[in-house]
C-alpha cells in the first residue's frame, strides 16, 4: 500500500511505519522534522496547526492520523485528503467514552463535544475524521505500550525494577490487566486499511490478558531481578494519598475505573482480526530498547511525568500508613 503517517516519528506513528515499511509498504510521513526518522520512510514536513503545503499533492491507499490534540487539525487534513486517500485512520481513545459504569462498548454514550481535555480533544478529533469522503475507522485504543512509549508508564516500572531493593507492588498481585502493544496496534490499522475497513474499534487485550503481578515479575526477572516486591493493599495506598495511574503507573485498584479500562469488551476488534502478542515480548522489547537510550526514555511535553517519590515509597514500606 501507499501509507501517509501523520507524525510517525514518536510512539505509536512510529510503530506503523516500522510496521508499513517491514510489509514493504510506500510510506510517507508527515510531521515538523523535529524528530529522528524510521528507516525506509519519505518525509513531508510541515505543521498541523500551520502549513499543510506539501499535503495539496500525493494520492495515498491510507492514511494514519495519530494526533492527539485540537481537533480542527484532523478536521483540516481529512478534508484535504478527501479525494486523494482510499481509507482514513485515526487514533482515538476510549476516554471518549462518558463515564465509567457501562459495559456496550462500542455503543456506549460519548463525552460532549465541547468536554474540556483530552477526552473532549479525541472525540473532536473523531468528528474532525468524519468528514473524510471514504471510510473512516476510529481506532479506540486503551491503554498502549511497547517500545518508543513516550508517556513513560512500562518504562517507569523497568527502572524502578532495575534499581532494585524492596519496591511498592500494588495489589492485589492478580489484578487483571488490559492493554495494547503499539506494535499490535499498528497491525490492526494497517491489516484493516487494506480491507478499507470502517468505524470505531475498541482496541485493547481481552480482559485478563496479564496481571499485575504477572507483569511485575517478568520485568523484575528481565531487569535482573533484584528487586523485592512488597504487595501493598489498595487501602493502604489509599491512605498514602497515592495516585494510581500516574504515580503508579498502569495500576488502578479495583472499582468503576478499574472495570471500565481493563475490562472492556473487545469481541468487535477480535473478530476483525486483531491479536495481542504476550505480555512477555512487550516487557522484553521495552527494556532492550530503553538500555539502548543514553538519555533515558524519550517524554512527551504535553503529559505530566510519572512515578512514584522514593520517598513515599520508603514511608509505604516501613508501614507508615498501616502497610
Amino acid at each position: 500500500m501507499r501509507v501517509l503517517i501523520l507524525g510517525g516519528s514518536g510512539f505509536v506513528g512510529r510503530a506503523v511505519a516500522d510496521e508499513a515499511v517491514r510489509r514493504g509498504d510506500d510510506v510517507t510521513v508527515f510531521n515538523r522534522g523535529t524528530k529522528a526518522l524510521p528507516y525506509g520512510v519519505r518525509a513531508l514536513t510541515g505543521d498541523r496547526l500551520g502549513d499543510l503545503g506539501v499535503l495539496r499533492t500525493g494520492t495515498w491507499d491510507t492514511v494514519v492520523d495519530t494526533w492527539s490534540a485540537r481537533g480542527d487539525a484532523v478536521r483540516r487534513t481529512a478534508e484535504l485528503l478527501s479525494g486523494r486517500a482510499g481509507h482514513y485512520a485515526y487514533v482515538s481513545s476510549r476516554s471518549v467514552y462518558a463515564g465509567t459504569g457501562h459495559g456496550k462498548a462500542e455503543q456506549a454514550p460519548l463525552v460532549g463535544p465541547d468536554d474540556d481535555g483530552y477526552a473532549g480533544d479525541k472525540l473532536r478529533g473523531e468528528l474532525g475524521a468524519a468528514v473524510f469522503d471514504g471510510p473512516v475507522l476510529l481506532a479506540r485504543a486503551g491503554l498502549i505500550l511497547g517500545p518508543y512509549e513516550d508517556v513513560g508508564r512500562l518504562p517507569w516500572w523497568l527502572n524502578r525494577l532495575a534499581r532494585g531493593g524492596p519496591t511498592l507492588a500494588p495489589g492485589p498481585r492478580d489484578l487483571g490487566l488490559q492493554y495494547i502493544d503499539a506494535r499490535d496496534l499498528a497491525v490492526f490499522l494497517l491489516d484493516t486499511a487494506a480491507r478499507r475497513v470502517a468505524g470505531a474499534f475498541d482496541l485493547v487485550s481481552r480482559p485478563g490478558h496479564t496481571t499485575m503481578g504477572e507483569l511485575l515479575d517478568i520485568g523484575n526477572e528481565v531487569t535482573g531481578g533484584r528487586a523485592l516486591l512488597r504487595w501493598v493493599d489498595p487501602a493502604v495506598i489509599e491512605a498514602a494519598g497515592i495516585e494510581p495511574w500516574t504515580q503508579l503507573p498502569i495500576y488502578l485498584p479495583p472499582g468503576d475505573l478499574h472495570t471500565f479500562l481493563h475490562q472492556g469488551d473487545v469481541s468487535k476488534a477480535y473478530g476483525e482480526g486483531l491479536v495481542c502478542r504476550p505480555v512477555r515480548e512487550t516487557v522484553e522489547d521495552t527494556w532492550a530498547w530503553l538500555r539502548g537510550l543514553p538519555e533515558g526514555a524519550p517524554q512527551r511535553a504535553d503529559r505530566p511525568r510519572v512515578g512514584l517519590d522514593p520517598q513515599i515509597e520508603q514511608k509505604v514500606l516501613a508501614g507508615d500508613f498501616g502497610a
